[in-house]
């Protein structure tokens, strides 16, 4: 299994297009053979910051709350490399990339790949 995670430096004042361009990628990947595990954002329920609490002393430290995290996987690489090519002949594909060429919902992102502890 191929596990990709994105995480988005967003522009707060642009969450509903993030969330608008986040809904067209979720439909793009499980129609091409992925799954996709969802997108993430800040929450702005006051108990996150009373829950803040460290396992680890020392350890951790605060997030930052401009931060978005999106998550899919592909059974395999060659289903992955599949899905890369087919979807930039997907219908939605421009239109989510138009979303954030006009809102500039996030100004930049890092991908890495994942394996999942069994």
């Amino acid at each position: 299994m191929v596990t990709c995670y994105i995480k988005y430096k967003l522009n707060l004042n642009k969450l509903l297009a993030f969330e608008e361009y986040g809904k067209i990628w979720i439909k793009i990947i499980n129609e091409l053979g992925g799954f996709h595990h969802g997108y993430f954002l800040p929450t702005d329920d006051s108990r996150a910051e009373e829950n803040n609490i460290f396992s680890f002393k020392g350890l951790g430290s605060k997030g930052d709350n401009d931060i978005g995290i999106a998550i899919f996987s592909f059974p395999s690489w060659e289903a992955y490399e599949k899905y890369r090519v087919e979807a930039k002949n997907h219908p939605d594909c421009n239109r989510a990339n138009k979303i954030v060429e006009e809102t500039k919902c996030f100004v930049n992102y890092e991908r890495s790949f994942m394996r999942m502890v069994k």
